[in-house]
């Protein structure tokens, strides 16, 4: 402790580290009304934190073949000390994820705080909520089971109900007409990298602009 106490006081003295901190979080002024409830927004990024933490420690494992996918997710759970329970941790906080998204997004239209001038928030919000049950999606065939080949089925026929181009959008999404190994390389490399990287970018968006305009009323 004395050691990382010498470390951060030469790196205060140099950076002024403690006044950043105090200008941008510690002190900084919120509406006195602010309850409970708007902390959902703060506890799905917590939760998103969490996802990406757990998800890079179980792509130590993984294998994203339709061969082998289902035996590395078994060997994960079975074999690996506390395999199980990062596996779980990542598949429960991505429903937890959703629905606290859904309920941070409940409270801004119960509130209206989506007027004037936090137009902007409130559509980076829908992105971020699109992105999130995309991203939900897409790991969800990873294990390779029956259940989630059918239902990775049943979810990429959806688009196909869009006149003209529904066809080509389904046939996008499982890399041809089938679910196949193609489709699980697609949804592995959507899963780790394109979604958290585009939610990463619109949640950097999102925050500046909530820091410029303040929580619920100008402050």
């Amino acid at each position: 402790m004395k050691l990382l106490s010498s470390v951060y006081r030469g790196l205060d003295e140099r950076y002024q580290l403690t006044g950043f901190v105090e200008k941008n979080f510690t002190k900084k002024w919120v509406p006195r009304t602010l309850g409970w409830a708007g902390c959902f927004g703060g506890l799905a990024f917590l939760l998103f934190l969490i996802q990406v933490y757990t998800g890079i420690l179980l792509l130590i494992y993984y294998k994203p073949d339709p061969a082998s996918a289902w035996d590395s997710v078994t060997f994960l759970k079975s074999n690996v000390q506390m395999g199980w329970l990062i596996q779980r941790v990542h598949t429960v906080g991505a429903d937890m994820m959703i629905v606290l998204v859904m309920m941070h997004m409940a409270r801004i239209a119960y509130y209206k705080i989506y007027r004037s001038p936090r137009e902007l928030h409130w559509v980076s919000g829908v992105v971020l909520l699109s992105l999130t049950l995309a991203t939900a999606f897409t790991g969800y065939l990873l294990p390779w089971t029956n259940l989630s080949y059918w239902a990775a089925s049943v979810g990429t026929e959806i688009p196909g109900a869009v006149p003209i181009v529904g066809e080509g959008i389904s046939n996008w999404l499982r890399r041809g007409s089938t679910i196949s190994g193609e489709t699980l390389g697609f949804f592995f490399a959507m899963h780790v990298w394109v979604l958290p990287a585009t939610a990463v970018c619109f949640m950097v968006l999102h925050f500046m602009m909530i820091r410029r305009t303040g929580i619920s009323r100008p402050l």
